[in-house]
This record gives C-alpha cells, structure tokens and sequence, in this order.
C-alpha cells in the first residue's frame, strides 16, 4: 500500500478553509469578528527531562562513565572538573539553575542539562534545537538557559577572570608565546 508523502500545506489549506467558514458564518449571524477571537492550536510537544538527564548522566557523569575524561574534554571544551566547578558556583548563586517540581509535582530539567545545553551552543555555535535529541530540553529553555549561564558566569567569574591585564600578565604571556616559538 502506498502512503503519500507528508504535506503540511494541505493541512494549512484545510485550517484556513476552516477559519474562513467560521468567520462567514460569523458574518452571516451579523457577529462582529472583532469580538469573536480565533486562535490557532498551539502544538505541543511532550518531552520527558529525566531521559535527557539520565543519558547525560551515565555518558559523563557516573563513576563509570560511558565516556572517558578525554572525550569529555573535546565534546565540552574543558576538563570535567572545571565544568563541575564552574556548575557548582552557578547552581549556588542562580536560583534559575536548580532543579525545581512542576505543578504536576514531577522534576523539572536539570541544572546539568540547562547548563550542557548553554556550553555545548557556545563551544559548538549549534542553533537552540540542536539540544532537543539528546538533552531533552526545547528551543526556548535552551536559549533563556543560554542567556542565565553567560549573565551567571560575568556576575561570578568577572572580577577574576574578565579584568583588564596588567604589565605582569602582559609579561607571562609573552614569555609563554616566546618559549612556543612566537617572537
């Protein structure tokens, strides 16, 4: 049996076939259609955080990690240490960043899945829906987790790491690019 193809603009036509009958019906009746409101069904898409997080987790956080230390620093950019350290002080001072209960009472995301999605995007430069397969988390988290983690890392980390150098940091530097080769 032959399925035809997937064709969304055949559902578009028949939707907008559809407000255009109710809208003449609404005329006809001699309703203003400035007082009736017509919204379109939102699509909602169910994803169960506890599978991302589990997944994360056994991948690079167990004590027997599926993957080693060593992937773990090409597929994040950093060591896991840092990453834990850095995880540690976020989840501590952006209340954004712990795992909360929903009204139904269950978990929400993680802060490990919240902040793998803000370094992944950064270290990768992937779009937003690139995390969905794997962490579990939508186009919209990824991006306000994204933009809480760069606001969290400035206000922890800038006044150590995001100052100004100064002549003795000028002279390390250049004493480590001329012992690599560079003049």
């Amino acid at each position: 049996m032959d399925v035809p193809p997937f064709d969304s603009s055949s559902d578009d036509d028949e939707l907008e076939l559809t407000l255009a009958i109710a809208i003449e019906e609404l005329n006809n009746e001699g309703a203003s259609i400035s007082r009736c409101r017509l919204v379109q069904p939102r699509k909602f898409i169910w994803r169960n955080p506890l599978q991302g997080y589990d997944r994360l987790f056994h991948d690079y956080f167990a004590e027997t990690a599926v993957y080693p230390p060593n992937v773990f620093q090409r597929r994040f950019r950093m060591s896991c240490s840092l990453f834990l350290r850095i995880h540690s002080r976020i989840e501590a001072s952006k209340p954004y960043f712990v795992q909360k209960r929903n009204a139904a009472n269950t978990l929400e995301l993680s802060s490990l899945q919240k902040m793998t999605a803000a370094i992944r995007m950064l270290a990768y430069g992937v779009s937003v829906d690139f995390m969905d397969e794997y962490l579990r988390i939508g186009e919209t988290t990824a991006i306000k987790s994204l933009k809480n983690f760069v606001k969290a890392v400035v206000s922890i980390f800038s006044e150590e790491y995001l100052r100004s150098s100064n002549s003795n940091d000028i002279a390390r530097l250049l004493a480590v690019g001329q012992h690599r080769g560079f003049s």
